[in-house]
């Protein structure tokens, strides 16, 4: 399989890490993440510019005709420099909703200004409740005439400060673990009857609670057929999982260079700590879990657009290798650092701190592990009554 990345792809990934570089270095991140905006509106401006909120879209969306490798090479990127603009739920979650599912009015109304970076969206699914079942779905939307009502409270929605739109699953028949009835609608954030409670999480992004108090949606605003979102939200979040896995890809490099970097300058009975033969072994163990993680996500990234069962095990796969080698790089990095490893001055701990959290985002080790199973379970049954 070619695994070559195209001119256009690599001119991508040239521009950008030239712009982190001069532009996202470690203290200016962290002044931003403790201000009181928690992100860079201009700096988004400049992703835009640059046409990386394009570059997953199709020419015939208006987009630049790349797919998700174009959202993986960036994501990496934004991996290494652990940038904080909602890339993620703006353009891969609430881009895939619109371009796997929207109608064609919906794509004139959102598309052009989602990627010129007027518009940016937040992926409102989670509920107190729901752990990281997609169908666990509380959240209610009652038609009344040609419109919905929306009541509710979706939690952890990363991005959600700074968006414009929400898309936020509503069950709009059925009850509660029913996997039909469950609708996805846009929702513009200043609506009416909606409150949300903003806060930084512990990896330096932003996040809120968002709670629908009667809050009135045109139906023109649901996204594909009511009560048959499922299989949709399932499609865009297993592309979110192969989006978030390349960053961990990009978070995990850094990690590993820092520590190599730092092995060969400290020094203990006056040689650095990099020729003792224990810590070579683990930094080889670190690197081998990078590449390992990186080609799980070459996988799932091209298998995207197979059939649901090979990308939603694809996804899994994917999500449980860069779950482990998260935490074991983050770990080891931390451990042959010393102390200095655990303090927020040193750059290395924010890394680990994203590693952790991006194993609990769309699921962690244990739910994947269960899902993968399941999925392969079922496919042997099929494959035996054939």
């Amino acid at each position: 399989m070619d695994f070559s990345f195209t001119e256009e792809q690599n001119m991508i990934r040239d521009s950008l890490s030239r712009l982190i570089k001069d532009q996202y270095d470690w203290e200016t991140r962290n002044k931003v993440i403790t201000s009181e905006s928690g992100w860079r509106p201009e700096m988004w401006a400049q992703f835009a510019e640059l046409g990386l909120l394009m570059a997953p879209f199709s020419e015939e969306d208006g987009g630049l005709g790349g797919n998700a490798v174009d959202a993986m090479v960036v994501m990496e990127e934004f991996g290494k420099g652990l940038v904080i603009e909602p890339y993620m739920p703006s353009v891969v979650l609430g881009g895939g909703f619109l371009k796997h599912g929207g109608s064609a009015a919906q794509k004139e109304n959102h598309l052009a200004s989602l990627m010129g970076g007027e518009e940016i969206f937040a992926f409102a699914y989670g509920e107190p409740t729901s752990r990281f079942n997609l169908n666990d779905v509380s959240t209610t939307a009652k038609a009344n005439g040609s419109s919905y009502v929306l009541n509710g409270h979706k939690c952890v929605v990363y991005g959600a400060p700074w968006a414009t739109h929400l898309i936020v699953t509503a069950r709009t028949s059925g009850d509660r673990f029913d996997t039909n009835g469950i609708s996805v609608f846009i929702v513009d954030k200043s609506s009416q009857g909606i409150t949300t409670r903003d806060y930084p999480t512990m990896d330096g992004f932003r996040a809120s609670e968002v709670y629908f108090e009667n809050v009135e949606v045109s139906g023109d605003n649901m996204i594909g057929e009511e009560g048959s979102a499922l299989p949709l939200i399932e499609k865009v979040t297993d592309e979110g999982i192969a989006a978030i896995c390349a960053e961990a890809c990009g978070a995990m490099e850094i990690a590993n260079a820092d520590t190599v970097e730092y092995a060969k300058a400290r020094k203990q009975f006056n040689v650095p700590i990099s020729s003792f033969q224990v810590l070579q072994h683990r930094m080889v163990d670190m690197f081998i879990e990078h590449q390992q993680s990186i080609s799980m996500t070459y996988q799932v990234t091209l298998r995207l657009d197979e059939d649901d069962v090979t990308r939603k095990k694809a996804a899994s796969a994917a999500k449980v290798q860069i779950g482990k080698s998260g935490r074991f790089v983050g770990q080891a990095a931390t451990q042959i650092h010393g102390g200095m490893g655990v303090t927020d001055e040193l750059r290395l701990g924010h890394y680990f701190k994203r590693m952790t959290l991006i194993d609990s985002q769309f699921g962690n080790v244990d739910h994947h592990l269960r899902r993968y199973t399941n999925l392969a379970e079922s496919a042997d049954v099929l494959a035996a009554a054939e």
